[in-house]
């Protein structure tokens, strides 16, 4: 990953302690190239500071909150006691999260033999869309391929990197299953039946999939993988209120069974 970039006031950053001195500790930025860091002995603790080596010491990986950043003077102030035991585990995990999807995209960049310029580029488009690589890699996991439509990358790439993703993040998501029946016995009713199931199919939701498949005459089984049962129940409802709308907008007839087995033959 790049390390041109510089943090912003407010930012919570792991760091390094370097060295300890009476007056703070110096510290590298893990995130950001190794930049340096400083903590001044008023914000190692609350209250009164006699010994800042009582606190931190060489080598231990800390998270401190971003004071003051001044790149002209490559200089950033850092803050140990602005950081409660929550923020700290949170942006730990995130890091280590960080840190994984980074050796997974330099696997997915060998497999398919992606020069280091290319990968570069690549990376700058994952972070605009996604924030983090941790994020891509989840979103490959969620909706594969389909959540990557406006980056540009060679097929290869793109299969590596969705196939990584769905093998190495388990998320917990629930998935559940409705049926709609549709009928169109018009002279065009296959083609009606087939602009249904498609505005079916297109129902976007955060963090959710739609899977449409035929499971025979006039059935179809829509599939929601999401979150929670609460959102992939709405947005299984909403789906197939669009079939049912779209088919009898076109001249046919559509039901709604949510259980297959309570559905009459």
């Amino acid at each position: 990953m790049e390390n041109n970039n510089w943090p912003e006031s407010g930012d919570f950053v792991v760091c390094s302690v370097k060295d300890v001195t009476d007056f703070g500790a110096y510290t590298t930025l893990e995130e950001y190239g190794g930049k340096e860091g400083f903590i001044h002995i008023s914000e190692i603790k609350a209250g009164w500071v006699k010994y800042v080596r009582d606190h931190v010491r060489e080598g231990q990986k800390i998270v401190c909150k971003v004071l003051n950043v001044d790149s002209s003077r490559r200089h950033i102030d850092l803050s140990l006691k602005d950081v409660n035991e929550h923020q700290k585990r949170a942006k730990i995990q995130d890091w280590k999260n960080e840190q994984k999807a980074t050796k997974w995209l330099q696997f997915v960049s060998e497999e398919t033999a992606t020069g280091e310029e290319e990968l570069q580029t690549v990376i700058h488009q994952l972070l605009d869309q996604f924030g983090s690589l941790y994020a891509a890699f989840e979103e490959a996991a969620i909706s594969g391929a389909d959540a990557f439509t406006e980056i540009e990358m060679k097929d290869s790439l793109l299969d590596s990197l969705v196939q990584t993703g769905q093998n190495n993040i388990k998320l917990p998501f629930v998935d559940i299953a409705g049926f709609v029946d549709l009928t169109c016995y018009l002279p065009d009713g296959i083609e009606a039946i087939r602009t249904a199931l498609d505005a079916a199919s297109k129902v976007k939701e955060e963090e959710t999939k739609i899977d449409m498949s035929y499971t025979g005459a006039p059935r179809y089984r829509i599939k929601v993988i999401a979150p929670d049962y609460k959102k992939a129940e709405a947005v299984l409802k909403r789906a197939a209120d669009i079939a049912i709308d779209t088919i009898e907008q076109l001249g046919g007839k559509g039901e709604f069974h949510r259980h297959n087995d309570t559905v009459k033959a």
